[in-house]
């Protein structure tokens, strides 16, 4: 089985030698980047399992590295967790915006960004039904790995995928956030609470041009459902 790829973008090599000695410990190859345009070129050329994307790099910044990155159709699915000095819910929040799938603030230790990769990976590479789920025009595919409004292609992020995903087969019951983490991301996972407000809003995003942003709906003291018949009913 050959073992999963990853790319340091840092312009530190402390960092990136501290990192990289962990991933290798920890049975992973690595690749190195010290700026933006050269992780971006590793990027297309060694196609990697995951980027470990510093948030402040000369030149041009890991958020607009990651911004280009989930823009391209030939790079969106490649998982980027963003390495950051900042710790202000406003900078997460704004790298998750961009389609990170995970963020980790420095200092950080190696036992805890480890478990962030291989959490992140192993969603990344889970598999669902092959069976395509329709509710009301709205489809999603889980063999092509796509969703139609109306037959019209609707683009999201991996993450909202899931959620959709999880969604659709589990309609008009109310879960809370923690249970959509342990649903979603996996149980054990490093992951806030907050994360998922943040891909319910990107969720409803892709959605609200078709009208179906209207299933995604919150519920007061609890979490969000999905459901057709509350949202015919108002």
């Amino acid at each position: 089985m050959s073992r999963n790829r990853i790319l340091i973008v840092d312009d530190e090599p402390a960092i990136r030698e501290m990192v990289a000695v962990a991933l290798e410990l920890a049975d992973f190859d690595v690749l190195e980047a010290e700026n933006a345009q050269r992780g971006h070129e590793i990027i297309v050329d060694e196609r990697p399992d995951l980027v470990l994307l510093d948030w402040m790099l000369p030149s041009v910044t890991g958020i607009e590295l990651a911004r280009r990155l989930k823009r391209d159709e030939t790079t969106n699915e490649i998982p980027i967790i963003m390495l950051t000095a900042k710790s202000e819910e406003d900078n997460k929040i704004q790298g998750l915006d961009v389609g990170a799938d995970d963020y980790i603030t420095k200092p950080f230790s190696t036992r805890e960004l480890i478990s962030r990769i291989k959490a992140v990976l192993r969603r990344a590479s889970s598999t669902a039904a092959d069976k395509a789920i329709e509710v009301e025009g709205l489809c999603l595919d889980p063999v092509s790995h796509r969703i139609s409004a109306d037959d019209e292609p609707v683009d999201m992020g991996p993450t909202e995928y899931r959620l959709l995903e999880f969604f659709m087969s589990h309609q008009e019951r109310a879960y809370s956030r923690t249970q959509l983490l342990d649903q979603v991301w996996g149980a054990n996972v490093y992951v806030e609470d907050r994360t998922i407000d943040v891909h319910i809003r990107r969720l409803r995003k892709a959605l609200a041009p078709f009208g179906y942003d209207r299933f995604i709906q919150t519920v007061r003291g609890t979490g969000y459902r999905f459901s057709v018949k509350s949202a015919k009913a108002g």
